[in-house]
């Protein structure tokens, strides 16, 4: 293994009370891609920080290569003293570094560089920030929350520009599909120690329960064992005094080792209030437009919720999905068609502006509406703080103002008022965002197991795939269109680009990486074909319009709305052979393109 680029070990830092990093250590060599991942809360933000130099622990070994550089993502940036968002990007480069890469980096991110701070929206300014980062190719990167307020196209371009670099890459993220497609190693912090598995993400969760389940054992162990020593203490045959002396001392010290351990972070408790059942037909709408000046946000689109149903809204930043999500909710009126909401509807919101939030207000306070210390949840009356131990809150936060939370805390917090209120539809808007990963299962299991109706916006897309029963997501000029399923389910549906769109490209790409010009002795010695060539060139287009006609076979069994309902075993089935049917496709329009722009090379 290469010598790392940057190491900390014996970490310790505490801000009163229980340490909050005690012996953590972290590791990172050229080329690694390390997932940081812990309970919101237990220090992978303080941690980060350190590796960057930003804060100095109390004791424990850092050491990073000297000429090594570093660039932090902060959860929040700051762009104070910068006119244009150009300027805030090239401020991170060094005087060896190349300016076009700031460049091409904006581009990417959707920004011309030209944009004011103060006008940028939270999605604009986190992808400033990525720009500034990642525009010097930094031998570490260090990468705290990256897809917050991103949308699923910027996340995916992510992914493929962090498995393309060379930096040594640590990342903190919720966001479980870009930890597994990113990372090749997870370090896990909790209660103030790191492990760490060199493998990535997707491997992580089986380890863990593996760790905590042979954690348990070994204090079970211990508890017996002390059992047996006080035993033998009191009723056992008197040895030497100086034998016995020293398993008194050995007693001692393992009654403190058992009363030290700290068992693993509690488990926050999620119960929606139910409401009475509403109607069958929840939300029916015909045909909505809604424009803003010359901007078509939704024109003609119709769908019917049905109680039970779980709809996930997905599109890039500005696509328009929380306009549309509040013309379904009847909060905002549409410009033409209409909307029909279902009887006895009780409908419980969550917003992700989290600034909505006073943030003076106390936490016991914000969840009663300052209605006394009681809350009523499920037709039973229960104090507020035994309701707030359910999100992992300890009774002295009963009084501390909102302002004093962590993002993570926050989002639990918002959670938490918004399940206390009877409904029976939740209208969740980014819901997953600042969740750690226990909570995130939490969340997933209550939305997937809700009795009633749920509508949701998300860029997760494993959430996505976990909870609903159908995406809704643009396909330009204000038009939306539903598809059954999750959102691995919708890419599948939707499928990939036409054989022209390819040619097109190909065609683009060989003109501009061919010399502009060719010496005439090499133009007039090109070949023919060889017969097996010619011969695939002749057959291939018979190949591909069977696969075609394949494909639009099992997209007309898709396109049944009741597909889904009627048989998931058989739609997913057809799922999977319209997705290998598409691959052996692009396969053939790839070979035939290749052999096609050869012939036409050759013939001149």
């Amino acid at each position: 293994m290469a010598p790392p680029l940057l190491n900390l070990d014996g970490i310790k830092l505490t801000f009163g009370g229980t340490p909050l990093l005690d012996g953590a250590a972290l590791s990172a060599s050229a080329g690694e891609k390390i997932a940081l991942v812990g309970r919101n809360g237990s220090g992978k933000s303080t941690l980060l920080k350190i590796a960057a130099g930003m804060i100095e622990p109390q004791d424990g070994e850092v050491f990073r290569q000297p000429s090594a550089t570093v660039r932090y993502l902060p959860q929040m940036p700051d762009m104070d003293g910068f006119a244009t968002v150009r300027a805030y990007v090239e401020a991170g480069l060094g005087p060896a570094d190349d300016p076009h890469r700031a460049t091409y980096l904006m581009e990417h991110l959707g920004l011309t560089g030209e944009e004011r701070p103060n006008d940028l929206s939270g999605g604009e300014a986190r992808r400033a920030a990525l720009a500034r980062v990642m525009a010097p190719e930094p031998d570490i990167l260090l990468l705290d929350e990256p897809t917050n307020h991103l949308d699923l196209s910027v996340i995916e371009w992510l992914e493929e520009e962090l498995a393309r670099t060379s930096s040594a890459v640590i990342l903190i993220s919720h966001d479980r599909r870009f930890l597994e497609r990113v990372t090749r190693a997870t370090v896990w912090l909790d209660r103030g120690q790191t492990r760490r598995l060199d493998k990535g993400f997707a491997h992580f969760e089986e380890w863990r329960d593996q760790v905590l389940e042979e954690e348990e054992r070994e204090q079970h162990k211990l508890g017996r064992q002390i059992v047996r020593e006080e035993h033998w203490l009191r009723y056992g045959v008197t040895a030497r005094r100086k034998r016995n002396m020293r398993r008194l001392g050995e007693l001692q010290s393992m009654r403190q080792r058992f009363r030290s351990h700290r068992g693993a972070e509690g488990t926050a408790t999620m119960v929606a209030s139910d409401a009475a059942e509403s109607g069958k037909l929840v939300i029916e709408a015909k045909t909505i437009d809604k424009s803003f000046g010359d901007l078509t946000v939704v024109k003609g689109f119709s769908t019917r919720i049905q109680r039970g149903d779980r709809v996930g809204l997905v599109g890039p930043n500005g696509a328009g999905k929380t306009t549309l999500l509040k013309m379904l909710t009847g909060e905002l009126a549409p410009d033409a068609g209409s909307v029909r909401l279902g009887v006895n509807l009780e409908i419980a919101t969550l917003d992700q502006k989290r600034e909505a939030v006073d943030p003076q207000e106390t936490l016991a306070h914000y969840l009663t509406d300052g209605r006394g210390e009681n809350l009523v949840i499920n037709g039973e009356q229960r104090h507020v703080v035994s309701y707030m131990k359910d999100f992992l809150f300890k009774p002295e936060q009963a009084r501390t103002p909102v302002r004093e939370l962590s993002g993570g805390e926050r989002a639990r917090l918002l959670l938490a008022r918004v399940l206390a209120r009877p409904a029976n539809l939740l209208v969740l808007d980014e819901p997953t965002n600042d969740l750690d990963m226990e909570t995130l299962e939490l969340l997933q299991e209550l939305v997937a197991g809700f009795a009633g109706t749920v509508i949701l916006v998300s860029h997760d897309r494993d959430f996505l795939d976990r909870t609903v029963t159908s995406v809704i997501a643009p396909d330009g000029g204000g038009r939306w269109i539903e598809y059954a399923g999750g959102y691995s389910d919708m890419l599948a549906q939707r499928g990939g680009s036409k054989l022209e769109d390819r040619k097109a490209r190909a065609k683009t790409e060989a003109s501009e990486a061919a010399p502009k010009a060719e010496p005439a002795a090499q133009k007039g010695s090109a070949k023919k074909l060889s017969f097996k060539q010619k011969f695939a060139l002749d057959s291939l287009p018979k190949k591909i319009e069977a696969v075609t006609a394949s494909i639009s076979r099992l997209e007309n069994n898709i396109a049944d709305p009741s597909f889904y309902e009627r048989d998931p075993a058989s739609f997913q089935k057809t799922i999977a052979a319209l997705d290998k049917e598409r691959t052996t496709l692009a396969a053939l329009e790839e070979e035939w393109l290749e052999l096609e722009m050869l012939r036409e090379e050759m013939e001149g």
